[in-house]
């Protein structure tokens, strides 16, 4: 495998594409929490003592327990965790009045978070306390936060009307003595309710497609706000931007990019970084890697069980044939738009063994291929595309 912090000598980029129309299909999985009785924030802890256990999260969610837990929040987690974005939960069930400071530090480490507005999140003083410290972190840190009106609408939450209104008549009642409390959580709320976010109040759509949106939403951004990483390698903004312009998602057919050129100059990390960037369009992605030195310790067949067990999230299967005997697996194969790379594929036989037979994969699929040598595309007899030459 290739990877440096520098690009020199000029890429080959070659763009193929074979026409496969397949029907497109995802795959859900449902995940199961504790029943609830007070609020709750997405976070990796338990009990009543919460340890952070990483330096850094992806995202964290504000949310009450007892509106969300079991339905839309847990199918969000679950969602992001299949997605691999790392996200902070707490599956504490009772709270005290004070937010545990661990908590104030996970808000802190988070990238983004995402604010679960719901009936009952005005009447729980955590809830309150939490979206105090997100927007403290936004306004001081640059911190991402995206609001989500699962029940209560924009405006409700922006003037504290409905349920919101009762909650703060009580909060009021309670915290007499200490009322600038209330109000610098009533200007969290309406300052939250200004952001741009998801409103679903009027529940035009169903909870799956919400989840979708928003993770796709999450992940757009986590992208984005990552890209400062890509300081330290000479000239590979622009040659990203360059590859994703000539990509053919809306044709009915698999793409497939070729990313040619001699050794050490960088191909490995082109591909990861678009894969990266990409992974999130498709239902299922897959980054082998040393497809060369892999084949010759472990042969083809490993590879290629490798290649599948990721597409399909099969972590049993097996397939020891030359060819994908299996009706159903094909069939399955062929409803799944993924996103393969084969990362220093230096013969035509790695080529075909894995992915030769285009008509398997599902319409929209993307193949990136890194290689040092281009015969590999001529004697495949691929059609070419276009080619453009990326130089530093």
């Amino acid at each position: 495998m290739e990877s440096i912090g520098f690009f020199q000598d000029s890429f080959i980029i070659i763009i193929l594409l074979y026409m496969c129309s397949r029907s497109l299909r995802y795959s859900s999985y449902t995940s199961s929490t504790s029943s609830s009785s007070s609020s709750s924030s997405v976070a990796a802890a338990a009990d009543t003592n919460i340890t952070c256990f990483q330096e850094k999260y992806d995202v964290f969610i504000s949310f009450r327990g007892e509106d969300t837990r079991l339905t839309f929040t847990s199918h969000l987690y679950d969602a992001l965790c299949r997605k691999k974005i790392e996200t902070y939960i707490d599956y504490r069930l009772v709270r005290g009045w004070e937010i545990a400071p661990a908590l104030l530090e996970a808000i802190e480490r988070s990238t983004l978070s995402v604010i679960i507005f719901s009936k009952n999140y005005a009447s729980s003083t955590w809830c309150l306390e939490e979206l105090v410290h997100i927007l403290e972190c936004k306004d001081k840190n640059g911190k991402l936060v995206i609001p989500i009106f699962f029940d209560m609408s924009p405006s409700d939450v922006r003037k504290q009307q409905g349920s919101y209104a009762l909650a703060f008549r009580q909060l009021e009642k309670r915290f007499e003595d200490n009322i600038d409390k209330v109000h610098k959580w009533r200007a969290a709320l309406t300052q939250a309710a200004n952001l741009s976010g998801f409103d679903h109040s009027d529940k035009t759509e169903s909870e799956a497609s919400l989840v979708k949106k928003v993770v796709q939403d999450i992940w757009t951004k986590l992208n984005r706000e990552s890209s400062s990483d890509l300081k330290g390698l000479v000239g590979i903004k622009w040659k990203i931007e360059q590859i994703e312009s000539l990509l053919c998602f809306d044709l009915p057919g698999v793409c497939y990019v070729g990313i040619w050129g001699m050794g050490w100059i960088g191909k490995t990390t082109l591909a990861d970084v678009v894969f990266h960037r990409l992974s999130s369009e498709f239902e299922a992605a897959c980054f082998l890697a040393n497809v060369r030195e892999e084949s010759e310790k472990h042969g083809l067949n490993h590879l290629r069980n490798k290649l599948l067990r990721e597409i399909l999230k099969d972590e049993d299967l097996n397939i020891d044939t030359p060819s994908i005997g299996s009706t159903f697996t094909r069939e399955r194969i062929s409803r799944t738009k993924a996103l393969i790379v084969l990362d220093d594929v230096n013969a035509l036989s790695q080529l075909e063994f894995l992915v030769g037979d285009h008509d398997q994969f599902c319409r929209g699929s993307l193949i990136i291929i890194t290689t040092r040598d281009r015969s590999l595309y001529l004697r495949k007899g691929l059609m070419m595309i276009r080619y453009t030459r990326l130089r530093d």
